[in-house]
């Protein structure tokens, strides 16, 4: 895929939170686009007015603005970006392939979020179960992009931008968590993939810095436990 010199986005923002793998996916989309925009950084404890304005419904990041017309949820962000700037492509023409496309974002959104979220937020047996079940949904995305370089072929799509979460963020949750799935004798095709991804320049030129992520996602896990086990007190 090649990258074209910035071209004018017509007045494009971008509401997110550094850490956030939603919001870097979309800031992909826009880099693989070449299109201007503004960054603006949200503080989630304290929400701007404007943020809250401009998505009243989940108060959450990202939220893209374009000529001041909101759109909330990353991946129909991706679509709305690659429908409006038709250079360098981010789906398919094909039907069936678009289709596919989607349908393995849809999987990362469902399964893989899910099963990572299991093993993260659990501990003993309960998190022994879910990491079977993350290394079978893993299972899936290693067959799917068996002889592969990428999930539609020899360039990034939308499927990867989707996933591509799983490339950076799942081996920092590896590390807080102390756990491993993403094992290259276990699942090459996979591994292969995410060494793939990391390496294309506009991927690999955004990403959070390592250190400041497993600190940020440290705090947040030992946050959420803490809130799980006053609750379950409470309850006891």
């Amino acid at each position: 895929m090649s990258h074209s010199t910035m071209v004018s986005g017509g007045e494009v923002k971008l509401f997110g939170m550094w850490a956030s793998p939603a919001v870097r996916r979309v800031e992909w989309a826009l880099k693989i686009k070449g299109i201007e925009y503004e960054y603006i950084e949200e503080d989630l404890s304290n929400k701007s007015t404007s943020l809250l304005e401009y998505n009243p419904i989940n108060k959450q990041v990202p939220v893209l603005l374009h000529k001041g017309k909101p759109i909330v949820e990353s991946l129909v962000m991706i679509e709305y970006i690659d429908e409006v700037w038709k250079h360098n492509p981010i789906l398919p023409e094909d039907p069936y392939e678009r289709t596919k496309a989607r349908f393995w974002a849809t999987y990362g959104e469902g399964e893989c979020r899910d099963a990572v979220g299991k093993v993260y937020f659990t501990e003993g047996e309960e998190k022994e179960n879910a990491i079977k079940h993350l290394e079978d949904t893993v299972r899936v995305l290693d067959e799917e992009l068996k002889g592969k370089k990428f999930f539609g072929g020899e360039n990034i799509g939308f499927s990867d931008l989707v996933l591509g979460w799983m490339a950076f963020w799942l081996p920092v949750a590896e590390e807080v968590a102390s756990f491993e799935v993403l094992n290259s004798k276990k699942f090459p095709w996979f591994a292969s993939w995410t060494d793939n991804f990391l390496q294309v320049p506009v991927i690999k030129e955004n990403l959070p810095l390592r250190d400041k992520t497993v600190e940020f996602f440290q705090n947040y896990r030992q946050q959420r436990l803490a809130a799980s086990n006053c609750q379950a007190a409470t309850h006891a």
